[in-house]
Protein backbone atom coordinates (compact mmCIF):
# COMPACT_ATOMS: atom_id res chain seq x y z
CA UNK A 1 0.00 0.00 0.00
CA UNK A 2 1.17 3.46 -0.85
CA UNK A 3 1.66 5.99 1.74
CA UNK A 4 -0.29 8.61 1.73
CA UNK A 5 0.76 12.25 1.84
CA UNK A 6 0.24 14.29 4.66
CA UNK A 7 -0.58 18.11 4.02
CA UNK A 8 -1.91 20.81 6.13
CA UNK A 9 -4.71 22.80 5.38
CA UNK A 10 -5.47 26.73 5.72
CA UNK A 11 -9.03 27.21 7.37
CA UNK A 12 -10.75 30.41 7.23
CA UNK A 13 -14.11 29.13 7.96
CA UNK A 14 -15.60 29.69 4.94
CA UNK A 15 -17.58 28.37 2.08
CA UNK A 16 -14.11 28.34 -0.34
CA UNK A 17 -12.25 26.51 2.38
CA UNK A 18 -15.16 24.21 3.14
CA UNK A 19 -15.50 23.33 -0.73
CA UNK A 20 -11.99 22.59 -1.41
CA UNK A 21 -11.54 20.58 1.55
CA UNK A 22 -14.24 18.55 1.15
CA UNK A 23 -12.51 17.94 -2.72
CA UNK A 24 -8.83 16.60 -0.53
CA UNK A 25 -11.34 14.25 1.59
CA UNK A 26 -12.37 12.61 -1.18
CA UNK A 27 -9.15 11.70 -2.27
CA UNK A 28 -7.16 8.49 -1.58
CA UNK A 29 -3.49 9.36 -2.09
CA UNK A 30 -3.20 12.01 0.63
CA UNK A 31 -3.64 12.85 4.48
CA UNK A 32 -5.10 16.02 6.32
CA UNK A 33 -3.23 16.32 9.08
CA UNK A 34 -4.77 19.39 10.37
CA UNK A 35 -6.32 22.53 10.25
CA UNK A 36 -4.65 26.11 10.27
CA UNK A 37 -6.20 29.46 11.10
CA UNK A 38 -5.43 32.64 11.73
CA UNK A 39 -6.77 34.13 15.27
CA UNK A 40 -6.95 37.95 16.24
CA UNK A 41 -5.17 38.79 19.64
CA UNK A 42 -7.08 40.70 21.50
CA UNK A 43 -10.62 40.07 19.61
CA UNK A 44 -10.65 36.11 20.00
CA UNK A 45 -11.89 36.01 16.68
CA UNK A 46 -10.95 34.61 13.21
CA UNK A 47 -8.97 37.04 11.35
CA UNK A 48 -10.34 39.22 8.23
CA UNK A 49 -13.91 37.03 8.69
CA UNK A 50 -14.43 38.26 12.71
CA UNK A 51 -15.99 34.57 13.35
CA UNK A 52 -16.34 33.76 16.90
CA UNK A 53 -13.01 31.74 18.26
CA UNK A 54 -15.51 29.13 19.59
CA UNK A 55 -17.51 28.97 16.76
CA UNK A 56 -14.15 27.91 15.21
CA UNK A 57 -13.13 25.28 17.73
CA UNK A 58 -16.83 24.27 17.18
CA UNK A 59 -16.55 23.88 13.53
CA UNK A 60 -13.16 21.87 13.25
CA UNK A 61 -14.43 19.65 16.58
CA UNK A 62 -17.42 18.32 14.09
CA UNK A 63 -14.70 18.47 11.52
CA UNK A 64 -12.82 16.04 13.34
CA UNK A 65 -9.84 17.17 12.62
CA UNK A 66 -6.71 18.97 15.13
CA UNK A 67 -6.64 22.86 15.00
CA UNK A 68 -3.58 24.98 14.71
CA UNK A 69 -4.21 28.46 15.93
CA UNK A 70 -1.86 31.24 14.52
CA UNK A 71 -2.13 34.26 16.50
CA UNK A 72 -1.64 37.95 14.87
CA UNK A 73 -2.38 41.74 16.18
CA UNK A 74 -5.25 43.56 15.38
CA UNK A 75 -2.91 45.64 13.60
CA UNK A 76 0.31 44.16 12.94
CA UNK A 77 2.32 44.52 9.75
CA UNK A 78 2.89 41.78 7.31
CA UNK A 79 5.85 40.97 8.33
CA UNK A 80 4.55 39.92 11.90
CA UNK A 81 2.15 37.78 10.17
CA UNK A 82 4.55 36.22 7.90
CA UNK A 83 6.95 35.34 10.84
CA UNK A 84 4.56 33.76 12.77
CA UNK A 85 2.95 31.61 9.60
CA UNK A 86 6.53 30.12 9.29
CA UNK A 87 7.06 29.22 12.86
CA UNK A 88 3.75 27.02 12.56
CA UNK A 89 5.08 25.75 9.29
CA UNK A 90 8.76 24.99 10.79
CA UNK A 91 6.03 22.45 12.98
CA UNK A 92 4.78 21.02 10.33
CA UNK A 93 7.61 20.28 8.60
CA UNK A 94 9.45 18.52 11.27
CA UNK A 95 6.48 16.40 11.16
CA UNK A 96 6.97 15.47 7.74
CA UNK A 97 4.58 18.22 6.51
CA UNK A 98 5.50 19.58 2.96
CA UNK A 99 2.02 20.69 1.57
CA UNK A 100 -0.04 22.94 2.69
CA UNK A 101 -3.83 23.43 0.71
CA UNK A 102 -5.69 26.37 0.45
CA UNK A 103 -9.44 27.23 -1.03
CA UNK A 104 -8.04 30.09 -3.33
CA UNK A 105 -9.90 30.19 -6.63
CA UNK A 106 -8.67 32.42 -9.15
CA UNK A 107 -6.26 35.38 -7.77
CA UNK A 108 -2.84 35.08 -9.21
CA UNK A 109 -1.23 37.39 -7.11
CA UNK A 110 -2.60 35.78 -3.76
CA UNK A 111 -1.89 32.10 -4.97
CA UNK A 112 2.31 33.40 -6.10
CA UNK A 113 2.70 35.41 -2.53
CA UNK A 114 1.67 31.92 -0.59
CA UNK A 115 3.83 29.75 -2.94
CA UNK A 116 7.23 32.34 -2.06
CA UNK A 117 5.90 32.17 1.85
CA UNK A 118 5.96 28.45 1.04
CA UNK A 119 8.99 28.29 -0.91
CA UNK A 120 11.38 29.91 1.77
CA UNK A 121 9.56 26.97 4.28
CA UNK A 122 10.74 24.11 2.03
CA UNK A 123 6.83 23.45 1.36
CA UNK A 124 4.55 23.29 -1.65
CA UNK A 125 1.04 24.65 -2.43
CA UNK A 126 -1.65 22.98 -3.41
CA UNK A 127 -4.89 24.73 -4.60
CA UNK A 128 -7.63 21.54 -4.94
CA UNK A 129 -10.34 24.26 -6.17
CA UNK A 130 -8.11 26.63 -8.48
CA UNK A 131 -9.85 27.96 -11.68
CA UNK A 132 -13.35 26.44 -11.22
CA UNK A 133 -16.34 28.57 -12.52
CA UNK A 134 -17.24 30.28 -9.43
CA UNK A 135 -21.13 29.78 -11.28
CA UNK A 136 -19.99 26.28 -11.17
CA UNK A 137 -18.49 26.02 -7.75
CA UNK A 138 -21.96 27.87 -5.34
CA UNK A 139 -24.04 24.97 -7.84
CA UNK A 140 -21.53 22.69 -6.48
CA UNK A 141 -21.73 24.19 -2.96
CA UNK A 142 -25.72 23.46 -3.20
CA UNK A 143 -25.48 20.92 -4.71
CA UNK A 144 -23.52 19.12 -1.79
CA UNK A 145 -25.91 20.55 0.56
CA UNK A 146 -23.54 22.71 2.54
CA UNK A 147 -24.99 25.82 4.04
CA UNK A 148 -23.43 29.02 5.29
CA UNK A 149 -24.22 32.65 6.47
CA UNK A 150 -22.30 36.07 5.21
CA UNK A 151 -20.25 37.00 8.24
CA UNK A 152 -18.46 40.05 6.54
CA UNK A 153 -19.40 42.38 3.75
CA UNK A 154 -17.24 44.78 2.52
CA UNK A 155 -19.36 48.28 2.33
CA UNK A 156 -17.43 49.52 -0.73
CA UNK A 157 -18.86 47.39 -3.23
CA UNK A 158 -21.86 45.72 -1.59
CA UNK A 159 -25.49 46.37 0.18
CA UNK A 160 -24.85 46.33 4.34
CA UNK A 161 -27.98 44.33 3.80
CA UNK A 162 -26.24 41.36 2.67
CA UNK A 163 -24.25 41.16 6.31
CA UNK A 164 -26.05 38.24 8.07
CA UNK A 165 -27.72 36.75 5.29
CA UNK A 166 -27.82 32.77 4.70
CA UNK A 167 -25.82 31.81 1.35
CA UNK A 168 -28.98 30.41 -0.17
CA UNK A 169 -30.16 30.48 -3.68
CA UNK A 170 -31.97 34.10 -2.98
CA UNK A 171 -28.56 35.30 -1.79
CA UNK A 172 -27.20 34.46 -5.41
CA UNK A 173 -29.66 35.94 -7.02
CA UNK A 174 -29.76 39.28 -5.17
CA UNK A 175 -25.87 39.79 -5.74
CA UNK A 176 -25.17 42.58 -8.41
CA UNK A 177 -24.14 41.23 -11.52
CA UNK A 178 -20.10 42.43 -11.07
CA UNK A 179 -19.82 40.63 -8.00
CA UNK A 180 -18.09 37.23 -7.81
CA UNK A 181 -20.66 34.63 -6.80
CA UNK A 182 -17.54 33.00 -4.32
CA UNK A 183 -16.50 37.01 -3.70
CA UNK A 184 -12.80 35.55 -4.52
CA UNK A 185 -12.63 39.67 -4.61
CA UNK A 186 -12.83 40.34 -1.04
CA UNK A 187 -16.89 41.19 -1.29
CA UNK A 188 -18.21 38.71 1.19
CA UNK A 189 -16.56 36.23 3.72
CA UNK A 190 -18.84 33.64 5.25
CA UNK A 191 -19.01 30.77 7.49
CA UNK A 192 -20.10 27.18 7.12
CA UNK A 193 -22.12 25.54 9.47
CA UNK A 194 -23.58 22.92 7.94
CA UNK A 195 -22.55 20.55 5.07
CA UNK A 196 -20.85 16.62 4.34
CA UNK A 197 -17.50 17.37 6.02
CA UNK A 198 -19.10 18.01 9.47
CA UNK A 199 -20.19 15.02 11.57
CA UNK A 200 -23.20 17.15 12.93
CA UNK A 201 -23.92 21.11 11.75
CA UNK A 202 -22.93 24.13 13.94
CA UNK A 203 -25.61 25.58 15.80
CA UNK A 204 -25.78 29.14 15.51
CA UNK A 205 -28.24 32.41 15.86
CA UNK A 206 -27.20 35.48 14.21
CA UNK A 207 -26.71 38.52 16.26
CA UNK A 208 -25.22 42.29 16.37
CA UNK A 209 -24.64 44.04 13.02
CA UNK A 210 -21.82 46.33 13.12
CA UNK A 211 -19.74 48.70 10.73
CA UNK A 212 -15.97 48.98 10.98
CA UNK A 213 -13.21 50.21 8.56
CA UNK A 214 -15.26 49.69 5.97
CA UNK A 215 -16.76 46.72 6.30
CA UNK A 216 -19.75 45.02 7.80
CA UNK A 217 -19.51 42.66 10.09
CA UNK A 218 -22.84 39.76 11.41
CA UNK A 219 -21.96 38.81 14.72
CA UNK A 220 -22.86 34.82 14.74
CA UNK A 221 -23.33 33.02 18.38
CA UNK A 222 -23.52 29.85 19.38
CA UNK A 223 -27.05 28.20 19.74
CA UNK A 224 -27.85 28.17 23.43
CA UNK A 225 -28.56 24.65 24.66
CA UNK A 226 -32.55 25.20 25.15
CA UNK A 227 -32.16 26.71 22.02
CA UNK A 228 -34.21 29.97 22.82
CA UNK A 229 -33.24 33.16 22.04
CA UNK A 230 -34.77 36.21 20.23
CA UNK A 231 -32.63 35.91 16.88
CA UNK A 232 -32.93 34.36 14.31
CA UNK A 233 -31.78 30.81 14.26
CA UNK A 234 -29.95 29.65 11.27
CA UNK A 235 -30.12 25.76 12.22
CA UNK A 236 -34.41 25.35 12.44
Amino acid sequence: MSRREPILFCWSGGKDSAMALYTLLQRSDIEVKALITTVTEGYDRISMHGVRRELLKRQTESIGLPLHEVWIPAQGVNSLYERRMAQALETYYEKGVRIVAFGDIFLEDLRAYRERNLDRAGMKALFPIWKRDTRELIRFFHSQYFRAVAVCVDSKVLDRTFAGRELDEGFFEDLPADIDPCGENGEFHSFVFDGPIFRAPIAIRTGEVVDRDGFVFCDLLPEMENGQNEDRNLTK
